[in-house]
């Protein structure tokens, strides 16, 4: 995703943040990165995304600097991805998140129960 001009009207911070770390994907791998993973490890943890998709969204969170990529001179190659020390601070958000989302899901499960 091409960074916007986001001037500073109202909300332009959270837009920015959205733009981050925002889609179906970004925050799941940020989540899964709490430690150094290789590729195939993030792709089993997320069997349902592509190795193309993938690949892009780990290249989207290292050209924003918020995910580190280690490659090995090795046969077969070998690479490693980690949060950088700007993509750590994401932590406790996710740890966050991951807690509402809990909730949400509590909720759901009672709602649909009732109906």
């Amino acid at each position: 995703m091409k960074h916007k001009d986001y001037g500073c009207s109202f909300g332009c911070s959270v837009e920015a943040a959205i733009e981050a770390i925002g889609g179906k994907w970004k925050g799941v791998i940020l989540y899964h990165l709490n430690d150094t993973k290789r590729f195939n490890e993030l792709q089993k943890l997320m069997p349902t995304i592509t190795q193309r998709m993938l690949t892009k969204q780990l290249r989207e969170l290292e050209r924003d600097g918020i995910v580190l990529r280690k490659v090995y001179a090795q046969v077969p190659p070998k690479v490693e991805y980690r949060l950088s020390k700007f993509g750590e601070t994401l932590q406790p958000i996710l740890k966050e998140l991951e807690i509402w989302g809990n909730t949400y899901l509590e909720k759901l499960e009672k709602i649909r129960a009732e109906t």
